[in-house]
C-alpha cells in the first residue's frame, strides 16, 4: 500500500472510530456524570498505555516534556471534559458538526503562530470541507440551534484540538506516536484516576446499568482514545497537521451511515454533502506546485 493510500485509510479508520465515539459519551452519560465520563475515558487510556511508557520515557528528552505537557492537558484532558459537558445539552449531530472547526483552527493557529505556510489548495480545502460539513448538518434540521454556553465549550475543545495538532507537529515529529500518546496521558491519567475514585463512582459500577455505561466508557477510552490518538498522532507525523485535523470533516458521514443502519433515509443533500467534504480533504493532502 502506498504510503498516500495508507494515509487515507487511517483516516477513514479514525473517521469511523470518532464519529462513534458521541454515542458512546451519550451512552456513559446515561449513568454516570460528565465529569465521570471525561475521567474515566482518560484514566482508562492512560492505562491501556501503560506497558509502553517505560521503554517511552527512556527515550524522552529534555526538550520535549513542554510539548508532550501541552498534548496531554490542551489536545486530550480539557477538550474530554468539555465534549462531554457539551453533551449533556446539545445533540451528537451538533457537536459533532461543530467539531469541524478543528481544521479551521489548525489552519489559522498554524499560520499565525507556527509559521507553516499551507498552499492554496490546503486552505481551499480546509473552507470547502466545513462548507460541506454545513450542509450535511443544515439537511438533518429544521432551524439553527440557539447558540448556549455548551456551543462555546465545543468551540474552546476545536481550538485547543487545533493548537495541540500543531505543536505535535512542530516539537515533536521526531518522536514515535506510540511514546508521543504514552506520556501525554501521564500527565493526566493519575489526576483523572483520582478524582474518579473520590466520586461515587463504584457505587454505580456496582449496578447492572452502571456496569453497562461502563463497558460503553471503556470502548470509548481505548479505541476512541488511545488507540486512535495513536493513529492520529502517526498521521500528523506522516501527513500535516491540517490534513490530519480534517478527519473531523468525515465525522459526520459517518453519523448519517450510523442513521442508515437505523433506517434513516439518505437524502440528495447528503450525497451533495459528502462529495464537497471528500473533494476539500483531497485539496487538503494535495501537495504545493510551482505555481503556489
Amino acid at each position: 500500500m502506498s504510503s498516500s493510500y495508507k494515509n487515507y485509510f487511517i483516516l477513514i479508520i479514525l473517521s469511523v472510530i470518532w464519529g462513534s465515539s458521541f454515542i458512546l459519551m451519550k451512552r456513559g452519560l446515561e449513568e454516570y456524570t460528565d465529569m465521570q465520563v471525561a475521567a474515566l475515558r482518560l484514566f482508562i487510556a492512560f492505562l491501556s498505555l501503560v506497558p509502553f511508557l517505560y521503554p517511552a520515557l527512556k527515550k524522552l528528552k529534555k526538550k520535549n516534556i513542554i510539548p508532550l505537557f501541552i498534548t496531554g492537558v490542551i489536545g486530550n484532558g480539557i477538550p474530554a471534559f468539555l465534549f462531554t459537558k457539551a453533551q449533556t445539552t446539545l445533540e451528537s449531530s451538533f457537536v459533532g458538526m461543530l467539531n469541524s472547526l478543528t481544521p479551521i483552527f489548525t489552519l489559522f493557529l498554524g499560520i499565525y503562530f507556527f509559521n507553516t505556510k499551507p498552499s492554496i489548495s490546503n486552505i481551499s480545502g480546509v473552507i470547502i470541507g466545513f462548507l460541506g460539513a454545513i450542509l450535511l448538518y443544515l439537511s438533518e434540521v429544521s432551524s439553527l440551534y440557539t447558540i448556549n454556553v455548551s456551543v462555546f465549550l465545543v468551540v474552546f475543545a476545536c481550538l485547543f484540538y487545533g493548537a495541540s495538532v500543531n505543536v505535535i507537529q512542530k516539537y515533536l515529529a521526531e518522536m514515535n506516536p506510540i511514546d508521543i500518546s504514552a506520556i501525554a496521558f501521564l500527565y493526566i491519567g493519575p489526576f483523572a484516576g483520582y478524582y474518579i475514585f473520590s466520586t461515587d463512582f463504584v457505587e454505580i459500577a456496582s449496578t447492572k446499568n452502571g456496569l453497562y455505561s461502563l463497558g460503553y466508557i471503556t470502548i470509548l477510552a481505548i479505541l476512541g482514545t488511545s488507540f486512535s490518538v495513536v493513529l492520529f498522532n502517526k498521521l500528523i507525523k506522516d501527513t500535516s497537521a491540517i490534513f490530519a485535523a480534517s478527519v473531523t470533516y468525515l465525522i459526520p458521514i459517518v453519523a448519517i451511515l450510523w442513521g442508515v443502519l437505523e433506517d434513516e433515509p439518505i437524502k440528495y443533500k447528503h450525497y451533495i454533502g459528502i462529495c464537497i467534504i471528500l473533494c476539500g480533504v483531497y485539496l487538503v493532502n494535495k501537495k504545493k506546485s510551482n505555481l503556489e
